[in-house]
Protein backbone atom coordinates (compact mmCIF):
# COMPACT_ATOMS: atom_id res chain seq x y z
CA UNK A 1 0.00 0.00 0.00
CA UNK A 2 1.54 3.12 -0.69
CA UNK A 3 2.03 6.13 1.64
CA UNK A 4 -0.82 8.57 1.65
CA UNK A 5 1.19 12.17 1.22
CA UNK A 6 -0.06 14.46 3.87
CA UNK A 7 -1.48 17.35 2.26
CA UNK A 8 -2.35 15.15 -0.84
CA UNK A 9 -1.17 17.43 -3.41
CA UNK A 10 -1.96 17.44 -7.64
CA UNK A 11 -5.15 15.67 -9.31
CA UNK A 12 -7.36 12.68 -8.33
CA UNK A 13 -9.84 11.48 -10.69
CA UNK A 14 -12.94 10.60 -9.21
CA UNK A 15 -12.90 7.52 -11.39
CA UNK A 16 -16.65 6.21 -13.61
CA UNK A 17 -18.09 3.03 -12.51
CA UNK A 18 -17.40 0.85 -15.90
CA UNK A 19 -20.18 -1.49 -16.37
CA UNK A 20 -21.73 -3.91 -18.83
CA UNK A 21 -25.21 -3.96 -16.99
CA UNK A 22 -26.44 -2.59 -13.81
CA UNK A 23 -24.70 -5.87 -11.76
CA UNK A 24 -21.58 -6.77 -13.48
CA UNK A 25 -18.22 -4.11 -13.76
CA UNK A 26 -16.91 -3.61 -17.36
CA UNK A 27 -13.82 -5.85 -16.13
CA UNK A 28 -11.71 -5.05 -19.48
CA UNK A 29 -13.18 -1.09 -19.63
CA UNK A 30 -12.01 -1.10 -15.53
CA UNK A 31 -8.34 -2.06 -17.13
CA UNK A 32 -8.10 -0.11 -19.84
CA UNK A 33 -9.41 3.35 -17.79
CA UNK A 34 -6.88 2.71 -14.77
CA UNK A 35 -4.14 2.10 -17.69
CA UNK A 36 -5.30 5.62 -19.39
CA UNK A 37 -5.00 7.57 -15.98
CA UNK A 38 -2.68 6.20 -13.80
CA UNK A 39 0.51 6.91 -15.97
CA UNK A 40 -0.77 10.16 -16.88
CA UNK A 41 1.03 11.68 -13.71
CA UNK A 42 -2.13 11.90 -11.57
CA UNK A 43 -1.85 11.81 -7.50
CA UNK A 44 -4.61 9.50 -6.31
CA UNK A 45 -7.80 7.50 -7.67
CA UNK A 46 -11.01 8.00 -6.16
CA UNK A 47 -13.30 5.33 -6.60
CA UNK A 48 -17.55 5.00 -5.37
CA UNK A 49 -17.59 8.83 -5.78
CA UNK A 50 -20.45 11.02 -7.47
CA UNK A 51 -19.27 10.54 -10.81
CA UNK A 52 -18.43 6.98 -9.70
CA UNK A 53 -22.47 6.65 -9.33
CA UNK A 54 -21.98 4.94 -5.96
CA UNK A 55 -25.29 5.21 -4.43
CA UNK A 56 -26.59 3.24 -7.45
CA UNK A 57 -24.84 0.69 -7.08
CA UNK A 58 -25.24 -2.86 -5.42
CA UNK A 59 -23.11 -3.38 -2.09
CA UNK A 60 -21.68 -6.22 -3.58
CA UNK A 61 -20.49 -4.33 -6.71
CA UNK A 62 -19.11 -1.80 -4.83
CA UNK A 63 -16.86 -4.33 -3.07
CA UNK A 64 -15.57 -6.00 -5.95
CA UNK A 65 -14.75 -2.50 -7.74
CA UNK A 66 -12.51 -1.83 -4.27
CA UNK A 67 -11.18 -4.36 -5.16
CA UNK A 68 -10.33 -5.05 -9.00
CA UNK A 69 -9.30 -1.00 -8.63
CA UNK A 70 -6.30 -1.66 -5.64
CA UNK A 71 -5.22 -4.52 -7.74
CA UNK A 72 -4.97 -2.88 -10.88
CA UNK A 73 -3.29 0.18 -9.67
CA UNK A 74 -1.14 -2.11 -7.53
CA UNK A 75 0.23 0.66 -5.20
CA UNK A 76 1.45 2.83 -8.15
CA UNK A 77 -0.69 6.05 -6.93
CA UNK A 78 -2.75 5.94 -3.26
CA UNK A 79 -6.29 4.70 -3.70
CA UNK A 80 -9.09 6.56 -1.72
CA UNK A 81 -12.34 5.09 -1.64
CA UNK A 82 -15.92 6.36 -1.43
CA UNK A 83 -17.66 5.10 1.90
CA UNK A 84 -20.69 7.52 2.01
CA UNK A 85 -23.73 5.63 3.25
CA UNK A 86 -26.86 6.07 4.94
CA UNK A 87 -26.02 3.46 7.18
CA UNK A 88 -22.85 4.26 9.43
CA UNK A 89 -22.12 0.46 10.10
CA UNK A 90 -21.87 0.05 6.31
CA UNK A 91 -19.59 2.81 5.96
CA UNK A 92 -17.21 1.10 8.93
CA UNK A 93 -17.45 -2.43 7.02
CA UNK A 94 -16.91 -0.71 3.55
CA UNK A 95 -13.87 1.60 5.08
CA UNK A 96 -12.02 -2.07 6.98
CA UNK A 97 -12.29 -4.04 3.10
CA UNK A 98 -10.85 -0.89 1.71
CA UNK A 99 -8.00 -1.46 3.82
CA UNK A 100 -7.67 -4.86 3.28
CA UNK A 101 -7.51 -4.28 -0.18
CA UNK A 102 -4.59 -1.56 -0.20
CA UNK A 103 -7.00 1.63 -0.06
CA UNK A 104 -5.07 4.70 1.48
CA UNK A 105 -7.55 6.61 2.36
CA UNK A 106 -11.38 6.51 2.75
CA UNK A 107 -13.59 9.47 1.70
CA UNK A 108 -17.34 10.21 3.23
CA UNK A 109 -20.10 12.57 2.97
CA UNK A 110 -22.69 13.26 5.50
CA UNK A 111 -24.94 10.69 5.53
CA UNK A 112 -28.05 11.23 3.36
CA UNK A 113 -32.03 11.05 3.65
CA UNK A 114 -32.23 12.51 7.05
CA UNK A 115 -31.12 16.49 7.26
CA UNK A 116 -29.21 16.27 9.84
CA UNK A 117 -28.16 19.07 12.64
CA UNK A 118 -24.29 20.34 13.00
CA UNK A 119 -23.53 18.49 15.77
CA UNK A 120 -25.03 15.26 15.26
CA UNK A 121 -22.65 15.58 11.79
CA UNK A 122 -19.51 16.60 13.64
CA UNK A 123 -20.20 13.53 15.54
CA UNK A 124 -20.96 11.47 12.91
CA UNK A 125 -17.36 12.23 11.29
CA UNK A 126 -15.31 12.01 14.63
CA UNK A 127 -16.94 8.70 15.16
CA UNK A 128 -16.09 7.46 11.60
CA UNK A 129 -12.76 8.69 12.03
CA UNK A 130 -12.35 6.80 15.19
CA UNK A 131 -13.06 3.73 14.09
CA UNK A 132 -12.06 3.91 10.62
CA UNK A 133 -8.75 1.51 10.00
CA UNK A 134 -7.62 4.56 6.92
CA UNK A 135 -7.61 8.00 6.88
CA UNK A 136 -10.69 10.12 6.17
CA UNK A 137 -11.26 12.78 4.40
CA UNK A 138 -14.36 14.67 4.56
CA UNK A 139 -16.60 15.41 1.39
CA UNK A 140 -18.95 18.56 1.18
CA UNK A 141 -21.63 17.60 -1.63
CA UNK A 142 -24.57 19.75 -0.78
CA UNK A 143 -26.21 18.94 -4.13
CA UNK A 144 -26.82 15.65 -3.50
CA UNK A 145 -26.98 15.17 0.11
CA UNK A 146 -28.85 18.37 1.09
CA UNK A 147 -26.51 19.45 4.00
CA UNK A 148 -22.84 21.29 3.71
CA UNK A 149 -20.27 20.98 5.93
CA UNK A 150 -19.63 24.33 7.88
CA UNK A 151 -16.69 25.18 9.08
CA UNK A 152 -17.23 24.99 12.44
CA UNK A 153 -17.50 21.18 11.38
CA UNK A 154 -14.40 21.38 9.40
CA UNK A 155 -12.47 22.86 12.25
CA UNK A 156 -13.45 20.53 15.29
CA UNK A 157 -12.50 17.59 12.46
CA UNK A 158 -9.32 19.15 11.87
CA UNK A 159 -8.39 18.21 15.58
CA UNK A 160 -8.95 14.75 14.89
CA UNK A 161 -5.47 12.91 13.71
CA UNK A 162 -7.38 10.41 11.53
CA UNK A 163 -8.87 12.98 9.37
CA UNK A 164 -6.51 14.07 7.05
CA UNK A 165 -8.40 16.60 4.48
CA UNK A 166 -11.65 17.62 2.71
CA UNK A 167 -12.63 17.39 -0.74
CA UNK A 168 -14.96 20.72 -1.58
CA UNK A 169 -18.06 20.46 -3.93
CA UNK A 170 -19.63 23.33 -2.72
CA UNK A 171 -19.54 25.14 -6.16
CA UNK A 172 -17.63 28.20 -5.61
CA UNK A 173 -14.36 29.12 -5.21
CA UNK A 174 -15.90 31.50 -2.40
CA UNK A 175 -16.83 28.76 -0.17
CA UNK A 176 -13.76 26.80 -1.10
CA UNK A 177 -12.07 29.44 0.80
CA UNK A 178 -13.71 29.26 3.75
CA UNK A 179 -11.87 26.27 4.61
CA UNK A 180 -8.56 27.39 3.91
CA UNK A 181 -7.79 28.83 7.41
CA UNK A 182 -7.39 25.22 8.31
CA UNK A 183 -3.78 24.84 7.29
CA UNK A 184 -2.83 27.16 10.45
CA UNK A 185 -4.03 24.57 12.58
CA UNK A 186 -3.27 21.26 10.37
CA UNK A 187 -0.57 21.72 7.95
CA UNK A 188 -0.89 18.28 6.68
CA UNK A 189 -4.18 18.54 6.08
CA UNK A 190 -5.55 18.31 2.05
CA UNK A 191 -8.05 20.91 0.79
CA UNK A 192 -8.81 19.41 -2.68
CA UNK A 193 -11.54 21.02 -4.87
CA UNK A 194 -14.33 19.33 -6.83
CA UNK A 195 -15.61 21.65 -9.69
CA UNK A 196 -12.97 20.90 -11.91
CA UNK A 197 -13.23 25.00 -13.89
CA UNK A 198 -12.25 25.49 -10.27
CA UNK A 199 -9.04 24.12 -10.19
CA UNK A 200 -6.50 25.72 -10.73
CA UNK A 201 -7.75 29.26 -8.96
CA UNK A 202 -8.08 26.48 -6.01
CA UNK A 203 -4.20 26.03 -6.13
CA UNK A 204 -3.67 29.56 -7.20
CA UNK A 205 -5.44 30.03 -3.61
CA UNK A 206 -3.35 27.85 -1.51
CA UNK A 207 -5.57 24.46 -2.74
CA UNK A 208 -3.68 21.23 -3.48
CA UNK A 209 -5.22 20.35 -6.47
CA UNK A 210 -8.71 18.67 -7.28
CA UNK A 211 -10.65 15.75 -7.78
CA UNK A 212 -12.49 16.24 -11.62
CA UNK A 213 -14.23 14.38 -13.38
CA UNK A 214 -12.60 15.37 -16.54
CA UNK A 215 -9.57 13.91 -15.81
CA UNK A 216 -10.94 10.24 -16.66
CA UNK A 217 -11.02 11.36 -20.12
CA UNK A 218 -8.35 14.11 -20.38
CA UNK A 219 -5.96 13.17 -17.18
CA UNK A 220 -3.00 14.61 -18.66
CA UNK A 221 -4.82 18.03 -19.27
CA UNK A 222 -5.66 18.26 -15.72
CA UNK A 223 -2.53 17.57 -14.31
CA UNK A 224 -0.65 19.91 -16.63
CA UNK A 225 -3.34 22.40 -15.25
CA UNK A 226 -2.55 21.84 -11.60
CA UNK A 227 1.35 21.89 -12.34
CA UNK A 228 1.22 25.33 -13.74
CA UNK A 229 -1.00 26.78 -10.96
CA UNK A 230 1.43 25.29 -8.36
CA UNK A 231 4.47 26.92 -10.92
CA UNK A 232 2.48 30.22 -10.77
CA UNK A 233 2.88 29.85 -14.69
CA UNK A 234 -0.40 32.17 -15.34
CA UNK A 235 0.51 32.13 -18.66
CA UNK A 236 -0.03 28.37 -18.72
CA UNK A 237 -2.65 28.43 -16.49
CA UNK A 238 -5.12 30.31 -18.74
CA UNK A 239 -4.60 28.51 -21.73
CA UNK A 240 -4.88 25.27 -20.15
CA UNK A 241 -8.16 26.39 -18.42
CA UNK A 242 -9.60 27.43 -21.33
CA UNK A 243 -9.17 23.93 -22.69
CA UNK A 244 -10.80 22.30 -19.17
CA UNK A 245 -13.82 25.10 -19.72
CA UNK A 246 -14.01 23.84 -23.23
CA UNK A 247 -15.52 20.21 -21.68
CA UNK A 248 -18.19 22.20 -20.63
CA UNK A 249 -19.67 21.59 -24.17
CA UNK A 250 -19.68 17.13 -23.34
CA UNK A 251 -21.82 18.06 -20.02
CA UNK A 252 -24.14 20.49 -21.51
CA UNK A 253 -24.94 17.74 -24.19
CA UNK A 254 -27.39 16.73 -20.68
CA UNK A 255 -29.61 18.93 -19.26
CA UNK A 256 -29.53 16.75 -15.56
CA UNK A 257 -26.98 16.85 -12.69
CA UNK A 258 -25.38 13.29 -14.24
CA UNK A 259 -24.80 14.63 -17.26
CA UNK A 260 -21.07 14.73 -16.54
CA UNK A 261 -20.76 11.33 -15.71
CA UNK A 262 -23.23 10.36 -18.81
CA UNK A 263 -21.16 12.66 -20.94
CA UNK A 264 -17.72 11.18 -19.88
CA UNK A 265 -18.77 7.46 -20.19
CA UNK A 266 -20.17 8.02 -23.72
CA UNK A 267 -17.17 9.50 -24.56
CA UNK A 268 -14.77 7.21 -22.79
CA UNK A 269 -17.09 4.17 -25.07
CA UNK A 270 -16.79 6.10 -27.77
CA UNK A 271 -12.19 6.03 -26.97
CA UNK A 272 -12.90 2.74 -27.16
CA UNK A 273 -11.96 2.34 -23.21
CA UNK A 274 -14.97 1.29 -21.21
CA UNK A 275 -18.94 0.81 -21.74
CA UNK A 276 -21.11 3.94 -21.26
CA UNK A 277 -24.10 1.59 -19.66
CA UNK A 278 -24.86 3.62 -16.43
CA UNK A 279 -26.39 2.72 -13.28
CA UNK A 280 -30.37 2.83 -13.02
CA UNK A 281 -31.93 4.73 -12.38
CA UNK A 282 -29.95 6.91 -15.49
CA UNK A 283 -29.85 5.39 -19.25
CA UNK A 284 -27.22 5.53 -21.72
CA UNK A 285 -27.31 8.59 -23.87
CA UNK A 286 -29.58 8.36 -27.44
CA UNK A 287 -27.75 7.85 -30.67
CA UNK A 288 -28.41 11.51 -31.21
CA UNK A 289 -26.28 12.89 -28.25
CA UNK A 290 -24.20 9.74 -28.66
CA UNK A 291 -23.78 11.45 -32.14
CA UNK A 292 -23.11 15.59 -30.76
CA UNK A 293 -20.21 13.60 -28.56
CA UNK A 294 -18.49 11.73 -31.52
CA UNK A 295 -18.83 15.53 -32.99
CA UNK A 296 -17.07 17.30 -29.83
CA UNK A 297 -14.07 14.36 -29.55
CA UNK A 298 -13.79 14.47 -33.55
CA UNK A 299 -13.06 18.70 -32.90
CA UNK A 300 -11.21 17.98 -30.31
CA UNK A 301 -9.15 16.03 -33.06
CA UNK A 302 -9.11 12.63 -29.99
CA UNK A 303 -8.78 9.71 -32.61
CA UNK A 304 -11.16 6.56 -31.73
CA UNK A 305 -8.99 4.07 -30.12
CA UNK A 306 -9.45 0.41 -31.37
CA UNK A 307 -11.23 -1.75 -29.31
CA UNK A 308 -8.45 -3.94 -27.54
CA UNK A 309 -8.25 -5.68 -24.61
CA UNK A 310 -4.65 -4.34 -24.41
CA UNK A 311 -4.98 -0.68 -25.04
CA UNK A 312 -3.01 1.84 -23.33
CA UNK A 313 -2.96 5.10 -22.67
CA UNK A 314 -0.46 6.20 -24.92
CA UNK A 315 -3.08 6.03 -28.17
CA UNK A 316 -5.16 8.56 -26.62
CA UNK A 317 -2.79 10.86 -23.99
Amino acid sequence: MPILPRPLRGIVPPMVTPLNNRSELDAHGLERLIEHVVPAGISGLFVLGTTGEAPSLEYRLRYELVERSCELVNGRVPVLVGVTDSAFQESVELAFFARDCGAAGVVAAPPYYFPIAPDDLTRYFLQLADESPLPLFLYNMPACVKVSIGIETAEQCARHPNIVGIKDSGGSLENFQRYLPLRERRGDWTFLVGPEHLTTAAVLAGGHGGVNGGANLFPKLFVDACHAAENRDLQLVAKLQQEIESLAELYAVGDDFVSVARGLKAALEIHGICSAVMAPPFQTYDPPRIEMIRALLARWQIVQAPKSETLTSDAIN
